[in-house]
């Protein structure tokens, strides 16, 4: 029996406790931190769940000689910071995307990882999603041949608000983080150069109001270095719902995915078809995805196999999204990936 503690429980620690514990065979959350433990009433709602050994200081969570597993589901500007720690304590971690904007310091949690030996894996929960995975593996078994395009379009039913967005790092780090991971899995491959363009038409005052150069619509492309050309487009909002959809073209076919709805039903009149919307949200939508990736966590802790999505598949969607802030800022112009 896996023990696990969690540090932060707010919305994504609360959606890992629960599935940690009604979803997670071979496992116990035994411990929980956050800062804002009795001003947010997460102390109340993990006692709830029987988790008394809580603390608003994430290191008793760390220091906690009974804990095999630390769950990072804090604040991002705290996600390296609590890894590293629990990556010299010996444990292994399971942390929230991104690990962090600073290459340098990804860098250095990629050397301490490699140097205990531990288990770690960044939450890049869609490619352990039924629809996404599909596309993926027709690329992966040959099905549709060798990839030539790949397409992510990845749209929010509504903004954040300008706070937010303030301290996100941007649509290209806070929310097209996810997609440039599924190209990475989708394709196989790495991207060699990006070039991003977008506006502020969701808000067109967006920038003034977050203070920061940022925008809510973008398209990126990329040129993979198997050859293969990706292209993302994101949106803020749309009124829809939660879109989320993959594409595959390759040399001997094509493979896509389609939004998971309500239901499938589709109803016909002389007034016309009427079908479900898309899912509102991505608690909705990908769930089971969010159980999925941890499942398989645990197993390659217990197996001592390699993590489905280790600490470099952290940095590289990082360095893509570097990339695409710097061509964006700078009209759209292909810039190199770094290393």
């Amino acid at each position: 029996m896996l023990k696990i503690g969690v540090v932060g429980c707010g919305r994504i620690g609360k959606l890992h406790i629960n599935n940690l514990i009604n979803s997670v065979p071979g496992v116990q959350v035994v411990a929980a931190a956050d800062p804002m433990l009795d001003k947010s009433g997460a102390r109340e709602w993990l006692a709830e769940r029987k988790i008394t050994n809580v603390s608003t200081d994430f290191m008793d969570v760390i220091n906690n000689p009974e804990v095999d597993v630390v769950f990072v589901c804090s604040s991002t500007d705290t996600h390296c910071d609590v890894s590293m720690a629990a990556v010299q304590a010996g444990k292994h971690v399971f942390c929230e995307k991104p690990i962090d904007y600073d290459i340098d310091k990804i860098k250095k949690l990629l050397a301490l990882v490699e140097e205990k030996g531990v288990k770690f894996q960044v939450g890049f929960n869609r490619r352990f999603d039924h629809n996404h995975k599909a596309v993926a593996d027709a690329v992966k078994d040959g099905t549709i041949g060798d990839p030539h395009i790949v397409i992510v379009s990845s749209r929010d039913p509504e903004p954040p608000p300008a706070s937010y967005v303030a301290v996100s790092g941007g649509i290209f780090y806070d929310m097209m983080i996810h997609d440039f991971d599924m190209v990475r899995y989708v394709t196989g491959s790495e991207a060699v150069e990006i070039s991003a363009v977008g506006s502020c038409l969701v808000n067109p005052n967006l920038q003034e109001e977050s203070g920061i150069p940022d925008v809510d619509t973008a398209v990126v492309t990329m040129k993979m270095a198997n050859g293969c050309i990706a292209v993302i487009n994101n949106s803020r909002q749309a009124v829809y719902g939660y879109d989320q959809r993959v594409e595959a073209f390759g040399s001997k076919g094509m493979a896509s995915d389609a939004n998971d709805l309500l239901n499938t039903t589709t109803v016909l009149t002389k007034d016309g078809a009427h079908s479900e919307k898309p899912l509102w949200f991505f608690l909705e939508r990908y769930n089971q995805a969010f159980i999925n990736q941890v499942i398989s966590f645990v197993d390659a802790i217990n197996n001592d196999t390699p993590t489905a999505v280790g600490a470099i598949d952290g940095l590289r969607p990082v360095l893509m999204a570097k990339a695409a802030t710097e061509s964006c800022q700078a009209g759209g112009v292909f810039v190199k990936v770094g290393e």
